[in-house]
């Protein structure tokens, strides 16, 4: 009874090795369709985000369309209105306004 006891422990000990194999290639489909595809997205924005100019229509992570009048390295002042500024911080600009309108007169 031991015996086939531990037999039945051996053979079962090949399944683990099929177990990590499997783990390995859904880590390896989460990466290449979720996670480096973010980064990808992240790295762009980040540029964006450096390359920032005076003048430069953007659209803010709260939906605010405005244009850039003053920068800093902290914080950007946008104009959303004649003599309507707010000061923000410069990672909450999403996007260039331009760009988006452009993209929705195409769809």
């Amino acid at each position: 009874m031991n015996l086939l006891y531990v037999t039945l422990q051996a053979a079962g000990g090949g399944m683990d090795m099929s177990f990590l194999i499997m783990m390995l290639a859904i880590f390896a489909i989460m990466y290449f369709f979720m996670i480096r595809p973010q980064n990808k997205k992240q790295k762009e924005i980040a540029n964006f985000r450096k390359n920032l100019e005076v003048g430069q229509e953007v659209i803010t992570s709260g939906g605010i369309y405005g244009k850039i009048k003053e920068l800093n390295d902290n914080y950007v002042i946008l104009e959303i209105a004649s003599a309507v500024r707010i000061k923000i911080d410069r990672n909450s600009i999403y996007a260039n306004a331009a760009s988006s309108n452009e993209q929705q007169l195409t769809k």
